[in-house]
């Protein structure tokens, strides 16, 4: 394969002394709204594992360098004992998921759950997984306010029509979040889901304003949040529609932002000529491989080829 990388690289000699332009990405739900923590941590003595999704698009092909996510932490908790921190992607069902267990069109109906119609898939996509306890992904926690409500959480009860676990008030801290590597991803609809492991309490992911607003980055086809636990998995409810519910029911989204660079004229995953236009439109935007890896956040060009090789393989 490196020798395929090479030698496209070779072809795309003529565009090699081409300045290079940027071309970044970012992406904001916008701050937290105050109207909802949600459950996102890893299990633990008090909690099964608890998993907050909401989405975002890529509109080109993408290397997502960085992220930040806000969340709630009890009272007088040390940031440092915020352990690990773990990222996962997801598509949108029906990709990667079981349809043939749900009652299918339109509403894909579980014994679970009321509809996987717009959810998280069942799994995730395991290149894109990124686990601070693994060292592919380095983070630090800055402390936003000592003293930060929410009008609603969802913690334990992952049910239908709950309304909710009543408000909570703790530390609202921000996440920033470098990912090594970063994370590759073609242009489609995906779910972030991060876990935050805090030693001797539970992180609360916190609502943004849905429909985002500035200085959020609004998007035609924002999804609402979902959330589940070891329980329910693999299926997911709507925090809002299915577990707080009423009429009418809110919906949430969560806040964190990622950023990176695109690469639009990289090739399609799955196609023979996938690598030779990757590489080629690499040299075309950076002027070289060693300064696409450098712009993108790859600790080498080996790196940046790894990246790809799995890219072009989805």
């Amino acid at each position: 394969m490196k020798h395929l990388l090479v030698a496209a690289a070779v072809t795309a000699g003529v565009w090699l002394a081409t300045p290079a332009w940027a071309d970044p990405f970012f992406f904001s739900t916008g701050g937290p709204d105050g109207l909802l923590g949600a459950l996102s941590q890893p299990a633990d003595s008090a909690n099964l594992e608890t998993e907050t999704a909401d989405d975002f698009i890529l509109t080109d092909t993408t290397s997502i360098a960085q992220a930040t996510i806000t969340g709630l932490i009890p009272s007088g908790t040390s940031l440092a004992n915020i352990s690990n921190v773990e990222i996962e992607v997801y598509h949108r069902f029906p990709e990667d998921s079981d349809v043939g267990r749900t009652s299918g069109p339109p509403m894909f109906t579980t014994a679970q759950v009321p509809t996987r119609f717009n959810s998280p898939s069942d799994v995730e996509i395991d290149d894109a997984t990124r686990d601070g306890g693994l060292g592919t992904l380095e983070s630090t926690t800055s402390l936003l306010n000592p003293r930060f409500s929410v009008a609603n959480t969802v913690v334990k009860d992952i049910n239908r029509q709950t309304l909710g676990e009543g408000p909570a008030t703790g530390e609202e801290v921000e996440i920033t979040i470098a990912f090594t590597p970063p994370i590759l991803l073609p242009a489609d609809h995906y779910f972030f889901r991060p876990e935050v492991e805090v030693d001797g309490g539970e992180f609360l992911y916190l609502s943004a304003p849905k429909p985002i607003v500035a200085p959020g980055t609004p998007f035609t086809g924002d999804l609402q949040a979902w959330i589940r636990n070891s329980d329910l998995a693999p299926d997911w409810l709507r925090i809002g529609t299915d577990i707080i519910g009423g009429t009418p029911a809110p919906t949430f989204n969560m806040a964190f932002s990622l950023s990176g660079e695109t690469v639009p004229r990289a090739g399609t995953p799955g196609r023979a000529n996938c690598h030779g236009k990757s590489v080629s439109a690499l040299a075309h935007q950076f002027g070289g491989l060693d300064a696409a890896a450098s712009a993108l956040g790859f600790s080498s060009v080996e790196a940046l080829q790894e990246a790809f090789d799995a890219f072009c393989e989805q």
